[in-house]
């Protein structure tokens, strides 16, 4: 039996290559069997290295899982016995079949199972599947056995149920699968990896035979490389065998280690470790790294070996980035590969399982021109064709409410045959004609109306734009509920409607590519899935597609950029293996990231699994801990970078840096820094180190642009956020409401206003009020009336929610109509004037123009002294005393200033009697009132005499309009606060942002 190894830290795929071409035989007659299509590939460089780009004529190379039939009947030596095996399920139709079954036990039990969820958990058990036939374990009588010798009683009884179905499935999907003459995928391959192998048992293929790279050890993969390593001329070559490894560490290997399937592969083709021949290769790794991994990865049993020897361990081209959280690793992994750039030649890659961290890197490389694509691909569901189809769903399933619409009709494909510029120029002219504040009402007559309502409602593109969406979203509008196919069908249709183009549209690159496939594949195989509704469609295909990933160019479209950058990469475990470099960063090095969080999945528990032989999820540790040993090792540099923080939680370093920390710590060294992430920290610092951060906006616009007319509520503004006058009557900026704006306290205290004011300010509605027996159910009635009125014109305002105001407005009922009774005998009230409006216009004394007061008063009452009293009604926080006294909130004082000059028509005071707020919460209590403490005259021509200086202080040149400026008193609701840039400077002056 030949059994070969390249030692850890030599360039795997060079040395065999060098290997190969240094036999005396003819480098073209041969086979390389390597473990991945990638691999494959990248052999034929390691070729073209070796030979210095010398032409040469190449053996066969092929990937051990990846070989067509023909290849395997043809060019393998072995018959048309694999040519005779039946074809493999297709996935799609597998899966389909799988969640029919798990749908139907379910609706048994009398649970309804989401569409999603059901084709979630048949991928799962299509995975449990896989892994008994990768075993070669008959999972039906395993499963039958445990049944019948009572095995499920030592679990919980949802574990029986679960059994007791598996049985049912493993019964039937052996016979479904005989009926439509199909075999499982993983199946088939192990019947073909069987049956090369008795082929090249019986009859070696003639000329060269290796195996390398290949440590799976299922048992077909297992008799192929055993009559491989048996072939005259066939070798067995594994990557990285620790033969150093002391036996009692050898034999004590757990599964979470790198070399556990190394050993378990040696034990299933029965060779020993002592029979494996190390090729000669020269390492490209500093001497001593291998040692230092082989001891931070010793097994419990070698532990105590990092006391026997305390010398300093080899270090060089060791380094670590510790990064606050995953935008500062990807900035400091960008700049270290970017840095590798500066040397000539030099190849660099990124190592991660963590995609988001790749995505971010390859984002941050574009700062520097720099292209690179992600060697994985990206999930089909995030691509903009799938992102198109799953808005279009969202759109249509929630009536074409603002957010969905908005996101809708901005997606770059969107078209409706007007190009994507177009079309999103309208779609921005709509947001702002309609879309901002209430949400129209449901479906696009809904949009129709509020467009109508709304002052671009003539507009004619915008008109058209709404025809155009309503013509190509027919055909989904008409589906609710139907065969996948039909809602399939009707998805399609409408996405392409939207995204008719020139270019391609809906369809164009690899992804529109991919695309297509995978929704022909579901229309394909619908007749096996049950009927779905619409609103589940979009989860159904997110979950669907996920699994699914696809290489696509979209980083170098539009960039002049024929291809991607030649010596940069971007890897996954996968697709890193065998592969080497002149520098590698392995990245996410957290524990559920790499290595990732173990799963048995939802079908088997571990020890259900253990006890049928199945694979323990441990040994993906193992696997992932080989990558790592291995990558540690196939640069002369490496960096290994891991966060503090992962989306937004804590992130535990890996297990291995965890190891690596400690076993240094002993001997006073730690792993050396690299300096890249100073580099990120630098890079935006300003020249100086020191950031400046944006000074208080003072803005001094001339006087003469200065606001002349301001109400009381603005006055108190001004007081207190000065920069906000500025920004509303000076630039006449406004806030734009957000889309589809939902309720809040002001809705509730506006019905308030209205129902009070509809009733009180009526005169014969106020006598009956007042005179009337029942002057609860009256007000009662008001407020029910204003809150009814509010349900049918804004939309905004939900029935639900009106169900739970409308006890609150009871109950305020109750305590106005008493409280109504005592103000009204206490102050003598003989007229009530509601939501009464007025303005007040005065000289400043220094000369400047006139200035006007305006103000709208929620009641003022005349009392039979001539005098007026002041009520404010309040659903919410009640200013203070205090606050009033102190003229920060001033708005009932110079209201009841403003009676007193006659600014309010019909009213004639001469004094003030009252002021009082009335706080109307509706719960316990319903209400209260809370007068004005203090002389309410006083306190009138208090507020005036504030207002005066106020005023006079702005009409200096001089005065800022500053933002903020009294840190305590800052308003409770700022629109302006971000454009002021508030949050930038206010820690500068003591301020809490």
């Amino acid at each position: 039996m030949h059994i070969a190894t390249i030692p850890s830290g030599a360039p795997f795929l060079d040395t065999l290559a060098a290997v190969w071409l240094a036999a005396p035989d003819d480098p073209g007659d041969g086979l390389i069997l390597l473990p991945t299509r990638r691999a494959a590939r990248a052999l034929g460089e390691a070729f073209l290295r070796v030979t210095q780009g010398r032409p040469l004529l190449l053996p066969r190379i092929a990937a051990i899982g990846g070989l067509d039939d023909e290849l395997l009947a043809l060019g393998s030596g072995f018959g048309a016995d694999v040519l005779a095996l039946p074809p493999a399920v297709e996935p799609v139709r597998r899966l389909a079949v799988l969640s029919r079954l798990i749908d139907a036990r379910e609706r048994a039990a009398g649970r309804a199972l989401p569409p999603d969820l059901a084709w979630q958990m048949a991928g799962e058990l299509a995975r449990l599947l896989d892994d008994a036939q990768r075993a070669e374990i008959d999972l039906g009588h395993a499963l039958r056995g445990a049944l019948g010798e009572g095995f499920a009683a030592d679990f919980a009884e949802h574990w029986r149920v679960t059994l007791e179905f598996l049985d049912i499935v493993t019964r039937f999907w052996p016979d479904w699968l005989a009926e439509q003459g199909l075999i499982d995928p993983v199946e088939r391959q192990m019947r073909a990896l069987r049956l090369r192998a008795q082929a090249w048992s019986e009859r070696p293929p003639p000329g060269r035979l290796v195996a390398a790279g290949i440590s799976v050890t299922n048992p077909a993969s297992a008799a192929l490389l055993a009559s491989v390593a048996r072939a005259p001329q066939g070798v067995v070559v594994l990557p990285g065998l620790d033969l150093d490894l002391t036996e009692r560490d050898w034999s004590a290997l757990g599964e979470t280690h790198p070399q556990a399937d190394l050993r378990r592969l040696l034990e299933a083709l029965g060779a020993r470790r002592e029979e494996v021949v190390a090729w000669p290769a020269s390492t490209v790794v500093p001497q001593g790294r291998t040692a230092l991994l082989r001891q931070v990865l010793l097994p419990e049993t070698g532990l105590g070996d990092w006391l026997a020897d305390r010398a300093p361990a080899e270090l060089a081209g060791v380094s670590r980035i510790e990064a606050a959280d995953a935008e500062e690793e990807a900035q400091a992994i960008a700049l270290a590969l970017r840095d590798a750039l500066e040397i000539p030649g030099r190849r660099a890659a990124l190592v991660t399982p963590d995609r988001a961290l790749a995505a971010r890197v390859v984002t941050a490389l574009g700062r520097w021109s720099v292209h690179v694509e992600d060697s994985v691909g990206e999930p089909l569901s995030a691509t903009p064709p799938a992102v198109l189809i799953r808005l279009l769903l969202e759109a249509v399933n929630e009536s074409f409410a603002p957010v969905p619409l908005l996101a809708l009709l901005k997606h770059p494909l969107v078209t409706l045959g007007l190009g994507a510029a177009s079309c999103r120029a309208l779609a921005r002219r709509l947001e702002l004609a309609c879309l901002r504040g209430p949400r129209p009402a449901p479906g696009l007559a809904g949009l129709r109306a509020a467009l109508a309502a709304s002052r671009q409602g003539d507009d004619p593109a915008l008109v058209g734009l709404i025809d155009r969406l309503e013509q190509a979203v027919a055909p989904l509008l008409g589906c609710a509920e139907g065969e996948l196919a039909t809602l399939l069908t009707a998805v399609i249709e409408a996405a392409e409607a939207l995204s008719v183009s020139d270019g391609g549209g809906l369809w164009s690159g690899e992804e529109g590519a991919a695309l297509s496939a995978a929704l022909a594949a579901l229309i394909g195989e619908s007749e096996w899935l049950p009927p779905m509704r619409r609103d589940s469609l979009g989860r159904f295909l997110d979950t669907a597609l996920v699994p699914q990933t696809v290489r696509t160019r979209r980083a170098l479209r539009g960039r002049g950029v024929a291809a991607e950058h030649p010596r940069l990469f971007v890897w996954g475990l996968l697709e890193a293996r065998l592969q080497s470099v002149d520098m590698v960063i392995l990245a996410g090095l957290g524990e559920g990231v790499w290595p990732a969080a173990t799963d048995p999945g939802p079908w088997l528990s571990r020890p259900m699994r253990s006890s049928f032989g199945l694979d323990s999820p441990e040994r993906a540790v193992g696997a992932a801990a080989a990558d790592f040993a291995a990558l540690a090792c196939a640069a002369p540099e490496i960096v290994l970078s891991v966060s503090r923080r992962r989306e937004g939680a804590p992130l535990v370093p890996s297990r291995w840096l965890v190891r690596l920390d400690a076993f240094l710590a002993g001997r006073g060294q730690a792993v050396p820094a690299h300096p890249a992430l100073g580099w990120a920290r630098a890079l935006d610092r300003p020249e100086g180190g020191v950031a400046e951060p944006v000074r208080p906006p003072q803005p001094c616009p001339p006087v003469a642009l200065r606001p002349r007319t301001l109400s009381v509520t603005e006055i108190d503004t001004l007081k207190a956020d000065p920069y906000a006058i500025h920004a509303k009557h000076i630039l006449r900026l406004r806030r734009l409401d957000p889309p589809q704006q939902s309720a809040d306290a002001s809705d509730f205290g506006q019905i308030v206003h209205e129902g009070l004011a509809d009733i009180l300010g009526d005169g014969p509605r106020l006598a009956g009020l007042v005179a009337g027996a029942a002057p609860e159910a009256a007000l009662a009635e008001a407020l029910d009336a204003a809150l009814a009125a509010r349900l049918a014109g804004n939309p905004r305002v939900s029935a639900a929610l009106g169900a739970w105001w409308r006890p609150r407005l009871r109950r305020i009922a109750g305590w106005v109509a008493g409280a109504e009774r005592d103000w009204r005998a206490e102050l003598g009230v003989t007229d009530t004037r509601t939501e009464c409006r007025g303005e007040v216009r005065f000289t400043p004394a220094d000369g400047h123009a006139p200035f006007t007061l305006s103000g709208r008063a929620d009641r003022l009452d005349v009392t039979r002294t001539g005098g007026v009293a002041l009520l404010d009604y309040k659903t919410g926080t009640v200013p203070q005393d205090k606050d009033v006294a102190a003229g920060w909130m001033s708005q009932l004082p110079l209201e009841a200033a403003m009676a007193l000059r006659g600014a309010f028509a019909g009213v004639a005071a001469t004094t003030v009697e009252a002021m009082a707020y009335w706080k109307l919460s509706g719960g316990e209590p319903a209400g209260e009132s809370k007068p004005l403490k203090g002389d309410p005259g006083a306190l009138a021509e208090a507020a005036w005499e504030g207002l005066l200086r106020l005023i006079a202080e702005y009409d200096d040149p001089a005065r800022a309009y500053l933002s903020h400026p009294r840190p305590g008193r800052e308003p409770r609701y700022a629109d302006y606060r971000q454009l002021a840039r508030h949050g930038e400077w206010a820690a500068t002056i003591g301020e809490a942002s």
